[in-house]
């Protein structure tokens, strides 16, 4: 008999840190998160991977965050934390039960000396953000809502009709929003008139 495969949710995510004691004291101390398990490593793989320690915390919910502190390195240019987007994307977010709970997660931050960037309500998810002391951004957030059958059949039709866009460009990404608005407006339109 086969047997379905299934994602369970996330184990772990994992990051480099040149930054011991401050990540430890961030994630542990500040963040209140268990350190679990600490594997000490003579490098891996290729004989010039470097010696490490790989830690993890307790994230929640079965999952962890760990990280990669690697002995004897320095941080290479291009892992330089630099605030545009591209180091942004890459983010942890947990989640809590209310917004009581983040109002307080967020006081909690503050206190210890942690700056919130900012607190935004995104359609769905309301979130504080800010960064550890690898400059890694975090984020913390309560749903305001619950998800509805809108909300999965309008992120098919949006992600469909942006690739068919990019597919109609000859595979050139789309440049702003106001384009796949566009596509998207024209492809409800079809929607519409094949119902009626």
């Amino acid at each position: 008999m086969d047997r379905k495969l299934q994602l369970r949710g996330v184990h772990h995510t994992a990051r480099p840190t040149w930054k011991l004691k401050e990540t430890v004291e961030f994630y542990r101390d500040k963040l209140g998160l268990s350190l679990v398990h600490c594997v000490s490593a003579k490098g891996w793989g290729p004989s010039n991977h470097p010696d490490f320690l790989h830690f993890f915390f307790d994230a929640g919910n079965g999952a962890l965050i760990a990280f990669f502190y690697y002995l004897g390195t320095t941080q290479p240019p291009h892992l330089v934390h630099h605030p545009e987007y591209d180091s942004d994307a890459t983010h942890t977010a947990w989640k809590v039960d209310s917004r009581e709970e983040l109002l307080a997660w967020r006081a909690r931050l503050e206190r210890h000396g942690v700056e919130i960037m900012y607190q935004i309500e995104h359609e769905i998810v309301e979130s504080i953000y800010f960064r550890d002391p690898n400059g890694y951004y975090l984020e913390i957030g309560t749903y305001v809502r619950d998800l509805e059958a809108l909300d999965f059949s309008d992120a098919e039709l949006t992600l469909r009709v942006a690739m068919e866009e990019e597919a109609r460009r000859g595979g050139k990404p789309l440049e702003n929003i106001d384009d796949l608005y566009r596509a998207k407006g024209r492809a409800v339109q079809r929607l519409i008139g094949e119902a009626v």
